[in-house]
Order: structure tokens, then sequence, then C-alpha cells
């Protein structure tokens, strides 16, 4: 098995979330209450070293936002795909998933769009080869979770493939494009993103 494999890659990339998720739980208990954290101190929280959370995150800023969205969206997201009623069935929990994130992006949204704005300008050495995920890797594990009824048919390639799909049309970046680029309201705008997020997941299951 090489390096370029689908599944190393993916156990690699499952590591990352987790060290993610780990220092973003960290900032989340140490921000309770009001308090701003410091970076040495969510780092002895979650056990990993400062330049660790700046592998994941190159300010605090950054980490703080990604951390309040998440503590926003994570107790609901977790319900919903909890349903027994959507186990076996990828389509309906991806647009579970997509019906909460929207009825909370009332909250959620103005934090993505500060954290877009810290993000996108962000130098990039490509010298160096592709960088780690720089944000939002939380939506990754939220949607391999909605769509866990087809990783036992699908290549791991193709599962890959369907979540960095699903990923372009799930998040505030494809909100964003739709209100301030369609001038879609919330109903259409959910409507359009489900629509989306629907015809991947079928296309996958055509293609298996």
């Amino acid at each position: 098995m090489t390096s370029g494999d689908p599944v190393r890659r993916g156990g690699r990339e499952a590591q990352r979330r987790r060290t993610r998720k780990a220092i973003v739980d960290a900032a989340v208990r140490l921000s309770t209450g009001g308090a701003t954290p410091s970076i040495d101190e969510i780092a002895a929280d979650a056990d990993v070293s400062r330049r660790t959370i700046y592998t994941y995150f190159p300010t605090l800023d950054h980490l703080l936002i990604d951390a309040t969205a998440g503590a926003i969206n994570e107790p609901p997201i977790e319900q919903a795909l909890a349903d027994p009623a959507l186990a076996t069935d990828a389509a309906a929990r991806v647009d579970a998933l997509i019906r909460t994130l929207l009825e909370y992006s009332p909250q959620s949204l103005p934090l993505g769009r500060r954290l877009i704005r810290l993000t996108v300008d962000m130098p990039v050495n490509d010298t160096q080869g592709p960088a780690a995920p720089r944000r939002t890797q939380r939506r990754v594990g939220w949607l391999e979770r909605a769509c866990e009824p087809l990783r036992s048919t699908l290549s791991e390639e193709s599962f890959q493939r369907l979540i960095s799909a699903l990923t372009i049309v799930v998040g505030w970046e494809a909100q964003i494009a739709l209100r301030d680029v369609r001038g879609l309201g919330p109903q259409a705008e959910q409507e359009t993103i489900t629509w989306a997020a629907r015809a991947l997941v079928e296309a996958a299951i055509k293609e298996r």
C-alpha cells in the first residue's frame, strides 16, 4: 500500500480531524463563562503543543470563532444525525443535516463571514505542497456521519470524493453565494442546497 492510497489518506485525515476536534473542544470548555483562553491554556487542555495548534489555526481569533460556531451547532446536529428513522438513508440524513445547519444560521453565519474574511487572504506556500485544512473540518465529520450508510457500498475513493463535493454545497460559503449573489430568501436557499446535495448523493449511488 503506497502513501497515496485512498485508505491511508483517509486514516491520516481522520487523525487530523480528531486532533483538530480536541483543540476546538478545549477552546469551547475554556471559553465557558466568557473568558478568553490563551494558546498555552488551550494546548495544555487539549494535550497538544502550541505548534500543533498553529498547524490548524493561524491565529487565536480563527480558533475562537470556529469554537463558537461549533458550540452553537454541535448539539442539534448530533441529535438530527442520531434519529433512528434515518439510520440507513444517506440522502435523508444529508437533508436533516442541511435543515439543522440552516435553522441555526442566524447565529452561526455572521461568525462564518468573519472566519472567511480571516482565512481568504492567508498566504499559501506552494513550494511545500498541500497545506493542512485551515477551517471548517467539523463540517467534514458531519457529512461523513450523514453519509455513513454509503461507506460500505462505495469505494473509499468514491466516498471521499462525495464528501469533498458535498463540502462545496453545504456550508457558509454556499449560503453566502446564494444570499449575496443570487439574492435568495431562506426557503429558496434551503431548497437549492438540499436539491444540490441530494443530486450529488444520488450520483454517487448511481456510479456504484
